[in-house]
């Protein structure tokens, strides 16, 4: 035994081993033999990330997944694929830098609420006096009587850059984005951008607040930290959706609407098609509308027809998402650095249909079935609704513009106290102990 483990010993000294490679994909240098036999070094999981080099805190690459140039024993390996996307980074090693000091600013505030007026003057007057940035605000929030007749507040308002929802594109002006309220203003800001998204700092000032970690108390000081490069991010993924939608030109209706109300096919005539695309950071959700039918829409994987969902609709969601309407209809909870799509029916009509989880870039089509008896309706993180004909078609993907959240700690502590404070998650009386110990006989 001793032999074989100095001629192992020795094998690796040389460089012998077939199995040994070196990953180009990661930045430290680590070459990693076989390890079939033995164990790969252990680093602590508890221990927080250190600020400066990300070395400090990379763990064992068993914890994240296969890297793409992954050799399996002595002579088999991974095949090269020129058209590889997707590479699993250590979320520990997921911290902001900035390559040059940000400038700019976009200020999200949640509308028709009062409480957040005065920490959105206290934030604005901060950005604009204290750090000399650049503040873009939607021009509706300005609209605020609060806001639009405070003169003290005058002087600061007249240094913002206003821009309008679907008419100003902002995409390549804003460094970063703060969010003031719950939720949803983090959905909205994923709205805006349909590309590449600047980093989210979110703060607690709605009613769930979920995604926002940051409380307002203290806001100078953690600001000035993600200003200077000291934060560690969660990319959130999103879905990239393709709605493709028949022109139809409706002939006037005379007796021509069936029971369910929608209009008979041979009253439409197809002109062409209509071709929209969304980033969705929450769902997508497919129901059956108005109608009073059950939704009938066939579900296609890479071109395979998978399923056919006959229930109210069903639920195409982001691990970020899975904590929303998915997690309502009894989808299990992802953590949001998992690349993964779930698939979530809603009420179906089987007691054998249940959620699941499939890979993160596989291509679903959601359509019609042909013998759907009513149209569906769809949604994207619960805006854009829109019908949806027989003909048109959803196509649903991982897009590759992640949204970047900031965050409070880490990701993992993180997801793990907006479980415990906001879904109350586990949360039950505890039993009690033993009061005396009981006798031996």
């Amino acid at each position: 035994m001793e032999m074989s483990r100095e001629k192992l010993c020795a094998s690796k000294a040389d460089g012998s081993s077939d199995s040994a490679y070196h990953c180009s994909a990661c930045h430290d240098d680590e070459e990693w033999g076989s390890t079939s036999r033995g164990r790969a070094k252990s680093r602590s999981l508890s221990a927080s990330p250190a600020l400066g080099s990300t070395k400090e805190f990379r763990r064992t690459r068993s914890l994240h997944g296969p890297c793409p140039v992954t050799t399996f024993g002595p002579k088999a390996c991974m095949l090269q694929n020129p058209k590889t996307i997707m590479h699993i980074q250590d979320p520990a090693s997921q911290r902001l830098t900035w390559n040059k000091p940000p400038k700019s600013v976009l200020v999200i505030k949640k509308i028709r609420d009062a409480s957040l007026l005065q920490p959105f003057k206290e934030l604005c007057v901060y950005l604009t006096e204290e750090n000399n940035m650049i503040v873009y605000v939607e021009k509706k929030v300005l609209e605020d009587p609060a806001i639009a007749n405070d003169e003290n507040f005058g002087p600061v308002k007249k240094k913002f850059c206003t821009f309008r929802e679907d008419y100003d594109d902002i995409s390549n002006q804003i460094d970063f984005i703060i969010c003031l309220g719950g939720d949803g203003t983090l959905l909205y800001a994923s709205s805006l951008f349909q590309g590449s998204v600047p980093p989210v700092m979110a703060f607690h000032l709605g009613s769930l607040g979920f995604l926002t970690p940051f409380n307002f108390e203290n806001f100078q000081s953690q600001v000035t930290q993600v200003i200077e490069g000291n934060a560690a991010l969660v990319l959130r993924s999103r879905l990239k959706v393709k709605v493709v939608k028949e022109h139809r030109e409706k002939s006037p209706v005379q007796n021509g609407i069936e029971e369910n109300g929608v209009v008979s096919a041979n009253l439409e005539k197809e002109v062409g098609k209509q071709i929209m695309q969304y980033q969705v950071l929450n769902e997508v959700v497919v129901d059956r509308g108005p109608s009073s039918y059950l939704s009938n829409v066939d579900v296609f994987l890479d071109g395979h027809l998978i399923t056919t969902v006959q229930g109210d609709g069903v639920i195409v969601s982001t691990p970020t998402g899975s904590t929303a309407y998915a997690a309502a209809a009894g989808a299990s909870m992802i953590h949001p650095n998992v690349p993964a799509i779930m698939i979530t029916p809603i009420c179906p009509h089987s007691l054998s249909f249940r959620p699941i989880v499939v890979p993160a870039g596989v291509e679903l089509k959601i359509m019609l079935s042909p013998d759907a008896r009513n149209t569906a309706w769809v949604s994207f993180d619960g805006r854009k609704r829109q019908e949806i004909c027989h003909g048109d078609s959803i196509s649903i993907t991982t897009s590759c513009y992640p949204l970047p959240s900031i965050c409070f700690r880490d990701p993992v502590s993180d997801w793990f106290e907006s479980l415990a404070e906001c879904l109350h998650w586990n949360v039950r009386k505890k039993q009690n102990n033993f009061a005396v110990e009981e006798e031996e006989f």
